[in-house]
């Protein structure tokens, strides 16, 4: 009697268990997807933006060299004159970078030859009086972007800029004047037909579109942060996408078409550089010196602060290079002591943590890239640290280029492209 009242209750027990199981699955697929907005077509052979076509520093091919020195596997080298952070870019056998000479004063956008670095040509954009701006910032440090016709620059108070293949000035755009204690160093981002820049300052803070075609603003909403020297990113979030502004306290989401607020998050520390990285559903950003990482779930309304952040740690961040998110994992080096931490991105558990050469104040400038299963970490003194990705600490090796690097590599076709404080290096295997 006892087994047929059992048989009855499991059987009853079923449907609601059954029923249980579909709320779950349908819950998961009603979960939207979380992706940066990847370069797409042509540039996604090349490097056109900052942190390459994937936007996170993730390099899709492989084949490139794991090993170098300031002679081993260069294949080129060419002096850069005047002195400037911003990365490299790629396009086709173009070359982009800036630079700023006499005190800033003068700002140059040079394009050299992808092939055997040679300069092809240099224009100099909006000269006018030099910024202050901090030792480790300079008067170039946003990086170009480049859609295949035009190469788009961000020159801080001076505006921005668009250029032909050729060097030609196509046009040029006041954004107004820039007073922010460390100078402006944010890249643009390119959306479709617009170049989105932000900028944080004392008074007269905003985020803004303008035209690519010609150089008009499309809009601009105005922030109340006063400090800040981040890269805006496009994010897919399920059918919409979300323009995503990590800054001074906090981490506001836009529409990327009106530049209206669809979301904000409180958390961040005072100051914040690194640019936010996607993965398992969510958007990290990492903020001060040494402050905390946010891991928010896109997609809310309104202040999401109490509902939306998955998870954080209090301490131990990035303050300049941008983290690393990649196959579950998210890597971050604490460049005020020298420490790489690996965490579970789903959930925030510490992997492993080590620490890379002796410990540095603010040591590491470079974001990192993955490429062939390993990650790259380059400090300021040029050390490359070869890491292997996944959940297991493995240091590889060690590479020093012998030159201050302070600019992120951008990779192609099998080639790195290194700028120290000097030159631009290209670092590839041997023919």
């Amino acid at each position: 009697m006892r087994v047929h009242r059992l048989l009855a209750f499991i059987i009853a027990l079923v449907p609601s268990m059954l029923a249980g199981i579909a709320l779950i699955g349908h819950a998961q697929a009603q979960t939207p997807t979380v992706a940066m907005i990847p370069v797409e077509g042509e540039g996604a052979r090349y490097w056109p933006r900052w942190r390459g076509p994937s936007g996170q520093g993730i390099v899709a091919d492989s084949g490139y060299p794991d090993r170098w020195s300031a002679t081993e596997n260069v294949v080129w080298r060419t002096s850069v004159p005047g002195r400037g952070n911003s990365s490299p870019v790629v396009w086709g056998d173009h070359i982009f970078l800036t630079t700023g000479r006499d005190g800033g004063r003068r700002l140059f956008v040079l394009a050299h030859r992808r092939s055997d670095g040679s300069l092809l040509w240099e224009t100099e954009v909006a000269p006018g009086p030099r910024e202050a701006v901090h030792r480790k910032n300079g008067p170039a440090s946003a990086t170009p972007t480049t859609d295949g016709e035009r190469v788009y620059v961000s020159l801080g108070g001076r505006g921005l800029a668009a250029l032909d293949f050729d060097g030609a000035v196509l046009w040029h755009t006041e954004v107004g004047r820039i007073s922010n204690y460390h100078g402006p160093a944010g890249s643009p981002l390119l959306y479709g037909n617009k170049l989105i820049i932000y900028q944080d300052q004392r008074s007269g803070g905003f985020v803004a579109a303008y035209d690519t075609a010609t150089g008009q603003q499309v809009w601009r909403t105005a922030r109340a942060q006063s400090v800040g020297w981040g890269t805006p990113v496009a994010i897919r979030v399920g059918d919409h996408d979300e323009l995503v502004v990590s800054s001074q306290r906090t981490v506001n989401a836009y529409e990327p078409e009106t530049g209206r607020e669809l979301w904000r998050c409180n958390g961040n520390n005072f100051e914040v550089i690194p640019t936010p990285v996607v993965e398992a559903g969510l958007v990290f950003c990492t903020s001060g010196r040494a402050g905390p990482t946010l891991a928010i779930r896109p997609g809310g309304q309104g202040d999401v602060t109490d509902t939306h952040v998955a998870w954080s740690t209090s301490r131990g961040s990035p303050f300049v290079p941008s983290p690393l998110a990649a196959d579950g994992y998210l890597y971050t080096i604490n460049d005020m002591a020298s420490i790489v931490t690996c965490f579970e991105a789903a959930t925030g558990e510490v992997m492993w943590q080590a620490r890379l050469g002796r410990a540095v104040r603010e040591g590491f400038s470079t974001s990192p890239v993955l490429v062939d299963g390993k990650v790259f970490f380059t400090n300021d003194d040029g050390i490359t640290f070869v890491l292997r990705a996944g959940p297991e600490f493995e240091l590889l090796h060690t590479n020093d280029i012998g030159a201050r690097t302070l600019a992120s590599p951008a990779l192609v076709d099998g080639v790195w492209y290194i700028r120290t404080e000097d030159e631009l290096l290209a670092i590839g295997n041997p023919s």
